[in-house]
């Protein structure tokens, strides 16, 4: 019985592959973010449907053939226990994880995808019949044997690369290699450079191995440096470049994806895993350029390794002028203008929907209030703006750095929620190991109310002028409880 033709199978994965575009292209605004996830939903669900049919198709052709023994009838009730299982952990982790860990769930996510990678090569490699790549007892050509390589290889270091990042991220683990702190030691990036140099060898002796036989043990050796390439890579970057290292890791689980598709002669997954790496990469980028720091001075450093170190010993004692939640509610009150630097200390309180309450007032009191949001505020690009379209904050009262930064001299006060980095003045000093930085230029402003909950630094671990300069005010405390009482004050 034939369930469904190549043709079919090849219209629909073109299908799905448009909705991931389309999905891509709403993701690009908070307006249309919406549409973007129902697009991506509709997409998985065609490929997965269409995977399902294939499924069918291939058992009726085993039935039909003596590899009916091999146990491929086995395969639908795999499928369909990973839908259900995988499905249910999704469906769990969207309706529980804050926001604040949303880095370290991608990082977990990017570590499956990476293991699949491997685990889907390790099975072309035994039984390349299966997946129609060779002929049933003959050799893999050698353009599978190289696409199976390089996805063996980008899936296993991005699966270990991953589970060091959500380590660093998640912050819970005292195990050494999960400390936010660089892990370095001497000779580490020659080891790297001799582990990539006998991955390259072992994989070129795997793709010329023209033997029926696969060659097992060049391509298990391979497949086991990766795992620890992937280790060496990230633990001596630091958690100021985490962000970072999420995307990139992003970026590579797609191309091991990509590479694997090439293999299995898949569109979905060259598609699919192309769109995911191109748009990690181009996510990398920008991030980086935020930051003013190269993408291989990321990989082969951690921000500002040396002076996070400094910042953890005695630093210089200088006097900063701090105030009530009350004190700073009448100054909001008072003035024409006010623009919001939202960071991570108010996505750890959770106090957007406060904040939104907050500037509700004080509109009703005549004062023009913005937002202003840094490309790499928070945890990851878009943490912000996620923040605040979840407390139904209108777009338009939202700005990017570019678009923002000519305004802060011109504005009467600056209200700084829990950032750090984005708005350090030290940026402009070339002496400063963040030197060069964008920042939200809010020393500018008029008057600048700082919260934090202490005077610690941030993921650059570099002490902040802007919370010294004479026209600031600190106030001490819980941004949601601060916000609270501040939005008290102003009624």
């Amino acid at each position: 019985m034939n369930y469904i033709s190549m043709n079919v199978v090849t219209l629909l994965y073109l299908v799905a592959s448009v909705c991931f575009i389309q999905a891509l292209k709403g993701l690009s605004s908070p307006s249309s973010a919406r549409m973007g996830n129902t697009f991506g939903m509709a997409g998985m669900a065609i490929a997965v449907a269409t995977t399902i049919a294939l499924i069918f198709k291939m058992q009726a052709e085993f039935a039909a053939s003596d590899a009916a023994r091999t146990g491929g009838g086995m395969g639908f009730p795999l499928v369909l226990l990973g839908v259900v299982v995988g499905g249910a952990i999704g469906a769990y982790a969207a309706k529980k994880v804050e926001m604040t860990k949303m880095p370290e769930l991608v990082a977990a996510m990017h570590s499956l995808i990476g293991l699949a990678a491997v685990c889907i090569a390790v099975a072309a490699v035994s039984e390349p019949w299966a997946f129609n790549i060779a002929e049933r007892g003959g050799a893999l050509p050698f353009g599978n044997r190289l696409e199976l390589f390089i996805g063996t290889f980008v899936g296993a270091v991005t699966f270990s690369g991953s589970v060091i990042a959500f380590g660093k991220l998640s912050g819970k683990y005292k195990f050494r290699l999960f400390q936010g702190a660089p892990v370095r030691f001497k000779g580490q990036h020659i080891l790297n450079l001799v582990i990539a140099i006998a991955l390259i060898a072992l994989g070129l002796v795997f793709c010329f191995s023209d033997a029926v036989e696969p060659a097992w043990t060049p391509f298990v050796i391979m497949a086991a440096l990766s795992f620890i390439l992937g280790v060496l890579i990230i633990i001596p970057i630091g958690g100021a470049d985490m962000p970072v290292v999420v995307s990139m890791l992003n970026s590579y689980s797609g191309w091991a994806a990509a590479g694997i598709g090439f293999s299995l002669n898949n569109s979905m997954l060259i598609i699919a895993g192309s769109l995911v790496g191109s748009s990690g990469a181009i996510l990398s980028y920008i991030m980086c350029k935020a930051m003013n720091r190269s993408f291989f001075n990321v990989i082969l450093g951690g921000f500002g390794g040396e002076a996070t170190a400094a910042a953890g010993g005695a630093q210089e004692q200088r006097p900063v002028k701090s105030g009530s939640a009350e004190d700073a509610a009448f100054i909001l009150q008072n003035a024409e203008s006010v623009i919001i630097v939202p960071g991570y200390g108010l996505a750890v309180a959770r106090a957007q929907h406060s904040v939104k309450e907050l500037v509700d007032k004080l509109t009703e009191h005549g004062v023009n209030v913005r937002y202003a949001i840094h490309p790499v505020a928070g945890r990851m690009p878009g943490h912000m703006n996620v923040l605040l379209a979840e407390a139904e904050v209108p777009y338009d009262q939202v700005a990017e750095m570019e678009d923002i930064n000519g305004e802060f001299g011109q504005t009467d006060v600056v209200l700084v929620l829990g950032a750090n980095d984005v708005v350090n003045p030290a940026a402009k000093d070339p002496k400063s190991p963040i030197a060069g930085m964008p920042i939200l230029e809010a020393y500018k402003a008029k008057s600048i109310i700082v919260n934090k909950r202490s005077m610690a630094s941030g993921y650059a671990g570099l002490d902040n002028d802007l919370f010294y300069m004479p026209n600031t005010m600190m106030v001490f405390g819980d941004a949601k409880k601060v916000i609270e009482s501040m939005v008290k004050a102003v009624e």
